[in-house]
């Protein structure tokens, strides 16, 4: 198979390239070319903004694309659908409306509006609204055979968020971890290498259709203690509510002065609780979380990364915790 990757040199497209290539797939990257490209893929410079010009009259048998600026998808579509045979666009679940709602599927769940005509496509204010406009233009263009992979939050080695990594790092330090909310809240992921495999399995098959990349939801319980597991750390975990860190000034999801993973309930109970069903029945595997953390710690070990920073610090984690014992 002839599989053009639009991007390809970093974290999921990268791992995408790897694996496809690990398969005997002919792969090439189509972009700037800022990272380097996984061993044995065609790198192909291009800039987005402007052209694909330096793919011209190339054919594929399948095209992956994860980008999250509809200008972007609308001139990939216009320049290169006569010649792809099948078209794979990686979505994301902020395109969902309605994160009250435990439990919903692909087909029950409201979307956000498309970005405007007028809109800011660079605001990151705009991301599910960008991409909304993103798999409008693809299934305009592809409609149902077109595969759309909306991806709950991506984990693993390679990760540059810090939202996983901090839960890896701390927890790997062992002693006592403060550990937001309550034991019992939903938590969902998807391993780069999961994932990464299933859309590699779609441009074989030409899967069609839109589905939720997730694992199946987890207690936030079963999360740390799976990344426990998985680092071989001896770590205990003092479980905080939600209303003491909000009245802490802890910031949710990620960044500075954060617990990642962690968001206010229950106006967002439905964020990390979808029904995967779906996705495993179209073959989507899931490993366990150790497995995710085990590699992720290795990843960091071994590369010291610079990361986008998020978390508590050590200091700020430790009155934390002094001031619920108080």
């Amino acid at each position: 198979m002839r599989l053009l990757i639009l991007g390809g040199t970093a974290f999921l497209s990268r791992q995408t390239a790897r694996q496809a290539v690990a398969r005997g797939h002919q792969v090439t990257c189509a972009a700037r070319g800022s990272a380097p490209t996984a061993d044995g893929v065609e790198l192909v410079r291009v800039d987005r903004d402007s052209s694909l010009d330096a793919l011209a009259g190339r054919e594929f048998d399948a095209v992956i694309d994860v980008a999250r600026r509809p200008s972007h998808v609308r001139r990939a579509l216009d320049e290169l659908s006569d010649r792809v045979g099948h078209w794979i666009f990686v979505s994301t679940v902020s395109v969902y409306a309605d994160d009250l709602a435990i439990g919903r599927r692909v087909e029950n769940s409201p979307l956000l509006a498309p970005l405007p005509a007028d809109g800011d496509e660079t605001l990151p204010g705009n991301y599910g609204h960008n991409k909304v406009s993103c798999e409008n233009l693809v299934t305009r263009r592809w409609g149902s055979a077109a595969l759309v992979v909306r991806a709950g939050l991506i984990v693993g080695p390679d990760d540059p968020s810090n939202r996983f990594p901090y839960w890896v790092s701390r927890i790997a330090r062992g002693g006592e971890v403060l550990a937001p909310g309550d034991p019992a809240d939903l938590v969902q992921c998807v391993d780069v290498r999961d994932l990464a495999s299933w859309l590699v399995d779609g441009a074989e098959k030409r899967l069609g259709g839109t589905y939720d990349s997730d694992s199946p939801p987890m207690t936030r319980a079963d999360f740390l203690d799976g990344v426990r597991k998985g680092v071989g750390a001896d770590a205990t975990f003092t479980w905080v509510p939600q209303e003491f860190l909000v009245d802490h000034q802890v910031e949710e999801w990620m960044g500075p002065r954060s617990l990642p993973l962690w968001v206010k309930l229950p106006e967002n109970a439905g964020f990390m609780s979808r029904d995967v069903t779906a996705v495993v029945a179209a073959g989507h595997e899931f490993r366990d979380i150790s497995d995710s953390a085990a590699a992720t710690l290795a990843w960091l070990r071994a590369e010291n990364p610079t990361l986008t920073p998020a978390g508590l610090t050590a200091e700020e984690e430790a009155k934390l915790l002094a001031a619920w014992r108080g």
